[in-house]
C-alpha cells in the first residue's frame, strides 16, 4: 500500500537533526464521547525512515482503511506505538481536558523519549520530565492533518478505542457502542432515556447527568 505524500511539520526540523534521532506523534480519541475511556496513542519512528511518507487524519478514513494502515505502519522497521488510557472515573474526577492530557502522558511513558522531537495534536502539552531527554515538545492545532506521524497516532488510537467500545457493547448491550463508539448519536441519546446510564457513561457530560438524575428520581 502506498502512503500519500505531503510536506509536514516533522520535516521542518533541520536545525534539530544533530540532536534528534526520532520523531514522535501523539493524538487522542474519544474526547467528545458520552461513554468509554479517552485513549491516546504515541508513535515513534526514526527520522530518516519518515521521509516521503504521509498519513491522513483517522476521521477521514473508513474503519477498514484504518485497520489496513495499522498493518502497513507496523511493517516500518523502527516504528513503535504505545497507548495510554484515562478511565471514565478519571474523566469524571479531573475533567475531560486533563484526562486527555493524562492519557497522552501515559502513552508517552511507554516509549524511550531520548533524542526525540515530540509533536502533539491540539493546543495543550502533556506534562513530561525534562530528564526524559527529548529534544522538542510542540503542540499543533489540527496536527493530525499537518503531520503524518500525528496522523499515524490518530489511526492507532482510533482502531484501539473502537475495539474497546465494541467490547463494551457486549457488556452493556443496547447503547450501540459498537456503532456509535460512545458518541452522542440520536440512537445513543434515546438509549440513555430508555435504559438509563451504564457504569461506562461519563456523568460530567450533560446528557448523561440528566439521564442519571431522571432514573435516580424514579422508584427503581
Amino acid at each position: 500500500m502506498d502512503f500519500p505524500v505531503h510536506s509536514g511539520i516533522e520535516f521542518d526540523i533541520s536545525s534539530l537533526r544533530e540532536r534528534a534521532d526520532w520523531i514522535i506523534g501523539v493524538d487522542e480519541v474519544g474526547r467528545g464521547c458520552l461513554a468509554g475511556p479517552v485513549l491516546a496513542a504515541a508513535c515513534r519512528i526514526r527520522i530518516g525512515e519518515a521521509r516521503g511518507l504521509g498519513v491522513r487524519d483517522s476521521k477521514q478514513l473508513s474503519a477498514k482503511k484504518r485497520e489496513l494502515l495499522v498493518d502497513e505502519l507496523f511493517a516500518l522497521p523502527s516504528l513503535k506505538c504505545s497507548y495510554g488510557i484515562a478511565t471514565v472515573k478519571e474523566i469524571d474526577s479531573i475533567n475531560i481536558e486533563r484526562a486527555s492530557l493524562l492519557a497522552m502522558e501515559r502513552a508517552l511513558g511507554g516509549l524511550d523519549l531520548n533524542r526525540a522531537c515530540i509533536f502533539v495534536d491540539g493546543k495543550l502539552l502533556p506534562s513530561l520530565e525534562r530528564t526524559a531527554g527529548y529534544v522538542a515538545l510542540e503542540a499543533y492545532v489540527k496536527g493530525d492533518s499537518l503531520s503524518w506521524i500525528i496522523g499515524a497516532a490518530s489511526i492507532f488510537a482510533k482502531v484501539k478505542r473502537d475495539a474497546i467500545m465494541s467490547d463494551l457493547e457486549k457488556r452493556y448491550p443496547g447503547y450501540l457502542f459498537d456503532k456509535n463508539k460512545g458518541y452522542g448519536t440520536a440512537e445513543h441519546l434515546l438509549a440513555l432515556k430508555t435504559i438509563g446510564v451504564s457504569p461506562e457513561h461519563r456523568l460530567c457530560f450533560k446528557p448523561v447527568r440528566e439521564a442519571f438524575l431522571f432514573f435516580s428520581g424514579m422508584d427503581m
